[in-house]
């Protein structure tokens, strides 16, 4: 995500609600939010929420995708999704530590791609992330449940490096400090197989697939996609990311068939 980015969507809401013949006090109420919250998101202080955004693209009847979209020109137009309101029932609010699970599954993603000379720490960072957020939305479930933040590199679980140096204390894993192209990179290599017996077929299927479709990306590259995913957009800098963000994603990200019949 550009610098840019938030500005441009500022303007973009501005001009939504300028050309639908709104006032900001008008569309605030339609959102559920204060004049003033609203006058700050139209002039880029703060960021939009993932609900927000739902509620915005809604609201205008234009698509998320082309809300999201800054090098498209957006028509104000009919265009409903096909994904449901996120279910209103409570769920976790703050993610429950598998800390054991979170080993399993580092060590099974280690075991199929640590040796790659391009997965190092950054990428493995974002292969959790997706295998966590993946699976929430397509389950509604926890797999590993790791707390992730927002860093300018994108996604990054909180508990990694607690988790990582207790796992090299008991010989489960080794650090490597290496170059790709030049640039310093922290590898781990796996020194026992994973426990699968804690890992599901579903579990496993989520895991498998992300690793299939992410793990051939450079430490830059898969940085760089985590940054369109909404929820590390909807997130301000330094803060975790919510869970419940990821059913306000867009394509290719979105990994859950909305229109099936729940």
């Amino acid at each position: 995500m550009s610098v840019n980015f938030g500005h441009k969507m500022a303007l973009r809401i501005k001009d939504l609600r300028e050309k639908s013949g709104l006032s900001q006090e008008q569309v605030a109420k339609a959102l559920g939010i204060s004049r003033v919250s609203f006058s700050q998101l139209e002039n880029g202080e703060r960021k939009l929420s993932a609900e927000e955004l739902a509620s915005v693209a809604k609201l205008f009847e234009v698509g998320t995708d082309n809300l999201l979209n800054m090098n498209k020109d957006i028509h104000v137009h009919l265009e409903k999704s096909p994904k449901p309101a996120p279910k209103q029932e409570m769920r976790l609010s703050v993610p429950q530590k598998k800390l054991d699970k979170f080993k399993e599954v580092l060590l099974y993603v280690l075991d199929k791609v640590g040796s790659k000379p391009n997965v190092g720490e950054t990428v493995l960072y974002k292969l959790l992330y997706f295998i966590d957020f993946d699976y929430y939305e397509r389950y509604e479930e926890q797999l590993v449940g790791a707390t992730y933040q927002k860093l300018p590199h994108g996604p990054a679980p909180v508990e990694f490096k607690e988790i990582v140096q207790d796992m090299i204390k008991s010989k489960e894993l080794e650090k490597i400090e290496s170059q790709f192209f030049q640039y310093p990179q922290k590898k781990y290599l796996p020194l026992r197989e994973p426990r699968l017996e804690q890992l599901n077929a579903r579990e496993v299927d989520v895991i498998d697939e992300v690793i299939a479709k992410l793990s051939h990306m450079k430490a830059v590259e898969i940085s760089d996609y985590s940054h369109h995913d909404v929820p590390w957009m909807t997130t301000e800098e330094g803060d975790i990311i919510d869970y419940e963000s990821v059913f306000y994603r867009t394509q290719p990200y979105s990994v859950r068939s909305y229109s099936e019949v729940q």
